[in-house]
């Protein structure tokens, strides 16, 4: 009764030691393929924007998008519609805004939402 016990141990060991190994040259070519998929969704989300469509929603998966494509001229853009919409936003909205901004050189506007950020910050410190 013992030896059956061993094996079914050997046998689970094998197969989760399998389960989690993985080929490297397999998740490269899946994390290609993510980020193709990520820019088409992109694409497909400022043409919806585009033609009028407004939210909060999309504007954040815009500038997130064109944020992390360091695409900083296009993050700014749809970072200022969703600031257009509202101000009651995350912190790390107000920090990828500002950070955008300076990355094109709009160092003014780039302050002011620095000093809403800090003031933003300050509020909630003092609850």
């Amino acid at each position: 009764m013992k030896i059956p016990q061993i094996y079914f141990f050997i046998l689970v060991s094998l197969v989760s030691y399998n389960g989690f190994a993985q080929n490297p040259k397999v998740y490269i070519t899946e994390r290609v393929g993510e980020s193709y998929a990520y820019v088409n969704v992109t694409k497909t989300y400022e043409r919806v924007a585009e033609k009028g469509y407004k939210s909060i929603d999309l504007f954040q998966k815009l500038g997130n998008a064109f944020y992390t494509d360091l695409n900083m001229g296009k993050a700014a853009k749809w970072y200022g519609e969703l600031f257009a919409m509202t101000t009651d936003l995350d912190a790390i909205y107000y920090d990828q805004y500002a950070k955008s901004l300076y990355a094109i050189g709009e160092n003014e506007k780039a302050n002011y939402i620095m000093a809403q950020l800090k003031q933003k910050v300050n509020t909630i410190k003092n609850k």
